[in-house]
């Protein structure tokens, strides 16, 4: 799914896991030129560069595009060592030296390239994430003790983004925003096998199941309304979550 971009301001604004430092956004200009050297950026990285310039994700430093004349060499994006053949590293783990790289043989939705982790230590490469705003969405939740998402089909949003909000109103939870949207409402107390994954705008929940064989299907229900059996009592809308965000939530207007 392709990142937004809002969304991915919001969590890097607000959550522990994305701090920004001395943020300043890299101009237009500097980032045609580094993408002269280092080839295409994918395109939430290039906004969060255009948009933050310098920040950290667990503690080390995300690869930016210092001004001239900085001694930045250790943050620059177009050091020699970052490019290895398809893989362009813009991060590396403190004290483990475990490094994140974009994939650029591994394009994505809109303009991204999958994250990739080496292993320090063997070399061996697993997949992070489907975007750069997915690898920071991801870290956060793990920041937040989410772990990969509440269930398998949040997780596989959050690889992508860090939630959605659609032209109808139709908002899908970040980790950001989803814990204090369940404390809100208190999903826990009154329907302690679901959980909040987002809503509609307009007073409904989308709410999915947390265990179970079900972990797919998303109901509607209204937030006032909410009880032990959402299933019965609640709208069935889909079975795909991400698929039904990306064709705009149909039934949920």
């Amino acid at each position: 799914m392709e990142a937004d971009l809002t969304q991915l301001a919001d969590l890097v604004e607000g959550a522990p896991e994305s701090g920004r430092g001395r943020a300043a956004p890299v101009p237009e200009a500097a980032l045609r030129a580094a993408e002269e050297r280092v080839g295409p950026l994918p395109r939430s990285y290039r906004w969060w560069l255009g948009r933050f310039g310098r920040g950290t994700v667990g503690g080390a430093d995300i690869a930016t595009v210092p001004p001239p004349h900085e001694d930045a060499a250790a943050e620059d994006l177009t050091a020699g060592w970052r490019r290895e053949g398809a893989r362009l590293c813009f991060c590396v783990e403190p004290g483990c030296g475990d490094g994140y790289s974009f994939a650029l043989d591994r394009p994505g939705a809109g303009g991204e390239f999958r994250v990739v982790r080496r292993d320090a230590l063997d070399g061996d490469e697993s997949p992070v994430a489907e975007s750069f705003a997915g690898f920071l969405a991801v870290r956060t939740a793990l920041a937040l003790g989410l772990r990969d998402g509440p269930n398998p089909a949040v997780a596989r949003l959050w690889r992508s983004t860090p939630g959605a909000l659609l032209a109808n109103g139709v908002l899908a939870y970040g980790p950001h925003l989803i814990g204090e949207r369940n404390e809100t409402f208190e999903v826990g107390r009154y329907a302690a096998d679901w959980v909040l994954v987002g809503d509609d705008g307009g007073g409904g929940g989308l709410f999915m199941r947390r265990h179970g064989r079900d972990r797919e299907s998303v109901y509607r229900l209204g937030l006032g309304a909410l009880g032990e059996d959402v299933a019965s009592e609640g709208e069935l809308l889909t079975d795909d979550l991400v698929g039904w965000l990306e064709a705009g939530a149909p039934g949920a207007g």
